[in-house]
């Protein structure tokens, strides 16, 4: 399941918003996967993971952390209590929490942006000035050589 591209929504007084069609028919693709939320540890947006995603990512910490150390234990004792479980109802919406409306400063227009297996939502005009940057090109090079 491969998640590209942007697209603008709005989010509702009760925090429903469409997921768009390109995105849902891929996560109803495979059997309506179930969705986990949490903000990104790094931007200020969150972070839509279809449920076999979010399980290979906390496993994949779980591998790396040990139980018989306090800090790493506090770390993924964050990393997922913050986490919500996400229901895509009949017509295509996801209802957003207002503390995560809060936490990643949307107020009532959002921007969904495909990062391949996951789906972040941002507050519209948050992410545009990190997009398209002239460093771009010169990382992917210096990445992929």
């Amino acid at each position: 399941m491969r998640f590209i591209g942007t697209v603008d929504a709005k989010v509702d007084q009760k925090g429903r918003v469409f997921v768009p069609a390109l995105f849902r028919r891929s996560l109803r693709g495979d059997g309506a996967e179930r969705l986990i939320m949490r903000k990104d540890i790094f931007e200020n947006c969150l972070v839509i993971y279809p449920e076999s995603v979010w399980n290979e990512r906390l496993n994949e910490l779980h591998a790396r952390l040990s139980v018989w150390n306090r800090d790493q234990q506090r770390m993924f004792r964050q990393f997922v209590a913050d986490v919500e479980w996400l229901v895509l109802d009949s017509n295509g919406r996801i209802l957003l929490p207002k503390r995560y409306l809060r936490m990643a400063g949307i107020e009532q227009d959002v921007t969904f942006i495909g990062m391949d297996s996951t789906i972040e939502i941002w507050a519209k005009g948050a992410n545009e000035s990190d997009n398209a940057t002239p460093e771009l090109g010169e990382a992917l090079q210096n990445l992929m050589e």
